[in-house]
């Protein structure tokens, strides 16, 4: 009797905890019909005060439908934007500007996800070992402990000290010495690069003096030496840190892009930066988008040459689009205004690969 009632007990327990760990039914509306988070009376489906829904749901679906809604906004509104960005950019642009602003993923939420999915999949296609292997290195070496090196190390020794020597003759005699001097300065550079690549790749490396750099007569020697021998002996270094800071400034670009739109239209008044930020946002994320789309099909030699024609072609179709739509011009103005955007976009893409390499190296 008393084991009969041990298990009914048993069995009541684990029912009770199944029905707290994944209740079949949710909650509901608090007393008399206020908002469980901040007890005002509901109107309806939402609370008007805070935006609460008025039912939930306490399940592992609601759960997971929680995560998806706050990574990529499930609830339709990824649905209602993405074909619009693809298609029709210059539409969802303006609507968003014009402040149809629930419809649609915001321009920079869309962008931050868009460059962690960039980052994830070219993570995937790059190969991990970029460093350089010895068998890179062997021919490199071989040429360097050869005697032709060291031969013509000799020379260019022999070269500089002449120089030297006749230049001070060109002093006392009061003839110019421009020339002589240009000469050396380069044969010394040109020294101690040698010096240095010895000192690197060479087997006898203490056996080699390698002057400095920083004794060298141009401005920025020590800043350029210790960049070249970071990117020699650690590249793959350099790239992971190069990689890092594309993806941590990333959103550089837009700053750096809004001036180049806003040329396009600074005697039209009724367009604001905050216009032109939106439009540059959303343009930028559809090429991200587009180019992790491409890298899928160029990875496959099935579709390769569908990703390299979509690479090519589409981009300045959709700028087209995008400024025909969003700023209603003509489509003579929206052609040239293309043409222009083609070109401030390879600048302002240089810009930030300069400023990526330059935080990479220093």
């Amino acid at each position: 009797m008393n084991g009969d009632l041990e298990g009914a007990a048993d069995i009541v327990t684990g029912v009770a905890f199944a029905g707290a760990v994944e209740p079949s039914i949710g909650g509901g509306p608090g007393q008399s019909g206020t908002c469980l988070n901040c007890g005002a009376d509901l109107l309806g489906a939402y609370c008007h005060a805070c935006g609460q829904k008025a039912a939930f749901h306490r399940t592992i679906g609601a759960f997971g439908h929680d995560i998806l809604h706050s990574v990529l906004h499930f609830d339709g509104k990824i649905w209602r934007t993405l074909p619009l960005l693809f298609w029709h950019p210059g539409k969802l642009t303006r609507r968003y500007v014009h402040g149809e602003r629930a419809k649609f993923v915001s321009p920079l939420a869309l962008f931050l996800f868009t460059v962690f999915l960039t980052f994830a999949v070219v993570n995937q296609l790059v190969p991990d070992d970029t460093s350089v292997s010895g068998a890179d290195h062997a021919p490199i070496q071989a040429t360097i402990d050869g005697p032709d090196f060291a031969l013509e190390r000799q020379q260019l020794q022999a070269k500089i000290a002449r120089l030297e020597n006749e230049i001070m003759d060109a002093r006392k005699a009061g003839k110019p010495t421009a020339v002589l001097e240009e000469e050396l300065s380069s044969d010394r550079l040109g020294l101690r690069l040698m010096g240095t690549a010895a000192s690197t790749f060479g087997k006898n490396n203490g056996d080699i003096d390698s002057p400095s750099l920083t004794d060298s007569d141009f401005r920025g020697a020590a800043a350029l030496k210790k960049a070249a021998e970071t990117a020699t002996k650690n590249p793959q270094l350099l790239l992971y840190k190069i990689q890092s800071n594309a993806y941590k400034y990333s959103w550089a670009l837009i700053p750096i892009s809004v001036p180049f739109v806003w040329l396009l239209f600074f005697w039209r008044r009724q367009y604001k930066m905050f216009d032109h930020a939106v439009f540059v946002t959303y343009s930028l994320t559809f090429i991200m988008q587009l180019g992790v789309i491409c890298a899928l099909l160029i990875s496959l030699p099935q579709t390769e040459v569908m990703g390299v024609l979509l690479l090519s072609l589409y981009p300045p179709i959709h700028m087209y689009r995008q400024l025909r739509g969003a700023y209603l011009t003509s489509r003579f103005g929206a052609f040239w205004r293309m043409c222009l955007l083609s070109i401030f976009a390879i600048t302002a893409l240089t810009l930030f690969v300069v400023l990526v390499v330059t935080l990479g190296v220093t």
